[in-house]
């Protein structure tokens, strides 16, 4: 399964590139058929995270496909192997009122460079044509660029969950 952006193509994370991310980066990279950054995996997306995107994607089966992670590639125009710079996802399935919950990585060197918004974009975008009515995202008040990113894609604040987090959400 595949996303594509203006300038990226987002790989839908299955069950064994997770497995071989956690146990055998080479391998992983091979798969992908990319190199890897010597910062992955980025940000907030440790290994803790790859187990949950593991479980959750084998516990949900097929109909689990595309409702967790999404590598983001960017391909080299001289044909060259893709270069992986991020990644992103939804925490799962839309819930019984059709939201979903988005969340996203994006290796150092690729920061502030529109990449963020690119995928937020692709994300939202794609969750809508899968019949999603409200995209929802989940920021830190210190994270600036996060909620500037959020706010470019046209989410609005819509709560705070408690002290450590905000909620963004935007709507079809």
């Amino acid at each position: 399964m595949e996303i594509r952006t203006r300038r990226f193509r987002l790989v839908s994370a299955t069950a064994e590139l997770l497995r071989f991310e956690l146990d055998d980066p080479a391998a992983f990279a091979a798969r992908l058929d990319a190199r890897m950054p010597d910062d992955w995996p980025p940000g907030e997306y440790d290994r803790d995270a790859i187990q949950f995107f593991l479980d959750r994607t084998i516990a949900g089966g097929d109909s689990a496909a595309g409702w967790y992670g999404w590598y983001l590639l960017f391909d080299e125009e001289d044909g060259g192997k893709s270069l992986l710079v991020g990644c992103a996802g939804y925490l799962g399935p839309p819930d019984e009122a059709g939201r979903v919950e988005i969340g996203y990585s994006i290796c150092e060197d690729w920061r502030g460079q529109g990449v963020a918004k690119e995928i937020v974009g692709g994300l939202v975008e794609n969750a809508g044509q899968r019949g999603v009515q409200t995209v929802q995202a989940h920021a830190n008040p210190e994270n600036a660029a996060s909620i500037a990113v959020l706010l470019a894609c046209g989410f609005r604040p819509a709560a705070e969950e408690d002290s450590n987090q905000l909620l963004f959400a935007i709507s079809r």
